[in-house]
């Protein structure tokens, strides 16, 4: 095998795999086999696990403008979930335990338009919806 000395050159360097796979643009597989080549032991994989369920809800969460967190991880039945040692959560109804310190009565929705939002201050459950139509109708009048 003609071994490429950029690879090499990272490989001796320390770089990992994955991150030379993405700088040089190259197989995964392709730098194995220079790895093996240059006679270099197997990359160590460490992934380290979050400690708490609220690490691992942090893990897919981004802050953006106005206060809001962005779910930037999986859905499941189209609803950001997470999982933690074995655990499924949904993400809304445990960032609203985590704002309001009790756990939600029926369902949790944004009350704001920020697509995927799971910030504490955006989420309402169906006692807070019903008391915002209520305010709703006394100030407008009719139906919300």
């Amino acid at each position: 095998m003609k071994i490429r000395d950029d690879i090499a050159e990272l490989l001796l360097a320390g770089m990992p795999q994955a991150h030379i796979c993405r700088e040089l643009r190259c197989s995964p597989l392709t730098v194995q086999r220079t790895r093996e080549a240059l006679g270099l032991p197997a990359p160590k994989t460490c992934r380290v696990l979050p400690t708490t369920p609220e690490a691992a809800f942090a893990q897919y969460t981004r802050p953006i403008d106005g206060g809001h967190l962005q779910w930037a991880g999986p859905l499941k039945n189209r609803a950001p979930f997470f999982v933690h040692q074995g655990q499924h959560h949904y993400a809304r109804p445990f960032s609203f335990r985590l704002q309001h310190g009790r756990g939600p009565i029926g369902n949790v929705t944004p009350s704001c338009t920020v697509e995927r939002c799971v910030a504490g201050r955006c989420l309402q459950d169906r006692p807070m919806r019903e008391h915002t139509n209520s305010l709703y109708k006394a100030i407008f009048g009719g139906t919300a």
